[in-house]
């Protein structure tokens, strides 16, 4: 009777689908491992985060994001400069103000020089800048990785600003942007520590820019002057600002290798000059000055003549006798840019492709015994790219001042 009855209870109950046992063992294990906490193991040295004894285990767990973060790194890593040094880093949100203002600086020249700011960009051109002396402010970077390159030790009181990619792309007008932006101080070229394998090589040679207005033109110039071994660059105003990204980008870190002294009066360019120093001007019309040099006057150097003084207040009247008109410009006698120039340390003055040197460069060059000097080229073509003259001029320079030490070298060594 009771297994009828049991058989009768069986019965009456719902039938239930067949479960295999191991579906029910893997359930089991899964509640089993919903029920059992997981003991987290940290590493010898390591100071894990202890939850209070009344803490409850899901407030320690749900705490809200703190305004900075600290840089983590991985567990199974030693601690690196980074976190010995405690640096923390902020999350940008939506219309964030300090975003803002890194177009200002990309796009305004009178807010960079009132604010006393520049952008960098890259993580070579930060780098060189850091190494130089250059004092950062802010920094916005879309990956950790690319803060922890930098040195720790230069970073501390910096604002660390993690951003979307997406935000620096926009920002940025490089077509790859690298992903860190970077806003400093505008540096001084009194105070930066340039390389010491630069100052050793620096030459008795100055590059003065007069009216280079091109962007591409003005940082290709400055990478040859570093390259070259420039003791300065000496900008007037009238060229297009040092700081300027395009400029920046075109240097290629030029300007943390070699002072540049940007927007100058040319009342005070002497005053950047040694008491010995002779200035050249690079001749930006070479038919003008091969006339000369043969001493047969045409009437192309009447028409090559005011290309010295486009737009500028001195501009010859058209009404004028040629003659009369040619009495005020300073006479400078040319050169062959081969020939010897730098038996004194010298200064060469390169222009700009459409304004051409003023004629306070010329002046200058007058006072200080100097000359035009002539690049040849193929009757008919134009005048080389400023760049281009700049470089012919500069390693020419440094060519002469080469053979001029294996002479003395050798003269010694005889005596």
């Amino acid at each position: 009777m009771a297994a009828l009855a049991k058989g009768v209870c069986w019965a009456a109950r719902p039938l239930l689908p067949v479960v295999q046992t191991c579906d029910v063992d893997a359930r089991r294990w899964v509640r089993a491992l919903r029920r059992s906490p997981v003991k987290v193991v940290f590493p010898p040295g390591h100071a894990g985060r202890k939850r209070a004894p009344d803490e409850p285990a899901s407030e320690a767990s749900s705490r809200g994001q703190l305004p900075k973060q600290p840089l983590q790194m991985s567990p199974c890593q030693t601690p690196s400069p980074w976190e010995e040094a405690g640096l923390r880093y902020d999350k940008a949100f939506p219309g964030d103000r300090r975003l803002s203002n890194v177009m200002t600086i990309v796009k305004s020249r009178p807010f960079r020089e009132k604010q006393g700011k520049i952008l960098l960009e890259g993580r070579r051109l930060i780098a060189d800048a850091l190494k130089a002396g250059a004092v950062p402010q802010v920094f916005f970077f879309s990956r950790l990785e690319y803060i922890k390159e930098l040195p720790a030790d230069k970073l501390k009181g910096v604002s660390l600003i993690k951003v979307k990619f997406e935000d620096i792309k926009d920002w940025s007008d490089v077509v790859a942007p690298q992903g860190i932006m970077g806003i400093f101080a505008k540096p001084d070229h009194i105070k930066m520590a340039y390389p010491r394998t630069q100052l050793h090589h620096s030459l008795p040679l100055v590059l003065i820019c007069d009216n280079v207005r091109d962007p591409g033109n003005l940082g290709t110039i400055l990478r040859s002057a570093a390259g070259a071994g420039c003791s300065k660059v000496l900008l007037t105003k009238g060229c297009v600002d040092a700081w300027e990204p395009k400029v920046l980008r075109a240097g290629m870190g030029a300007h943390f290798q070699v002072p540049v002294v940007n927007n100058l009066e040319w009342e005070t360019v002497p005053n950047y000059l040694s008491p010995e120093t002779r200035v050249y001007v690079a001749d930006n019309c070479g038919l003008y000055a091969q006339a000369q040099m043969s001493n047969k006057a045409s009437d192309k150097d009447s028409a090559c003549d005011p290309r010295f003084l486009k737009f500028h207040k001195y501009k010859e009247d058209e009404n004028q006798d040629s003659e009369t008109s040619k009495a005020w410009l300073p006479e400078l006698e040319v050169q062959s840019y081969d020939l010897d120039w730098t038996g004194t340390p010298a200064a060469v003055v390169i222009g700009g492709e459409t304004h051409g040197v003023s004629l306070e460069s010329l002046q200058l060059a007058e006072s200080t015994g100097g000359k035009r000097l002539l690049i040849p080229v193929v009757p008919g073509v134009e005048s080389l790219n400023s760049a281009m003259a700049a470089s012919i001029l500069l390693f020419e320079g440094k060519r002469q001042l080469r053979v001029k030490a294996v002479h003395f070298t050798r003269d010694r060594s005889y005596y």
